[in-house]
């Protein structure tokens, strides 16, 4: 499994699953340790168009701006 992050605060991340011979592509916002840490699921798509689409709709991100997680 990949997973790409934003690079302006690192809350936002993609991860990329390959589940039954397609990709899945996951929207994660994470909360910071300060309010309890967690995570919140927003998305799960098949293609990097809908990823994009995504992206749009629920982030103030888009594709160039999230890197590969180290």
């Amino acid at each position: 499994m990949s997973e790409w992050v934003c690079g302006c605060c690192g809350r936002w991340r993609v991860s990329v699953e390959l589940i039954r011979g397609r990709h899945r592509y996951r929207l994660v916002h994470r909360y910071p340790s300060r309010f309890g840490g967690g995570k919140n699921v927003l998305g799960e798509v098949g293609t990097v168009a809908e990823l994009e689409e995504l992206l749009r709709r629920r982030t103030p991100l888009s594709l160039a701006d999230l890197r590969e997680a180290a």
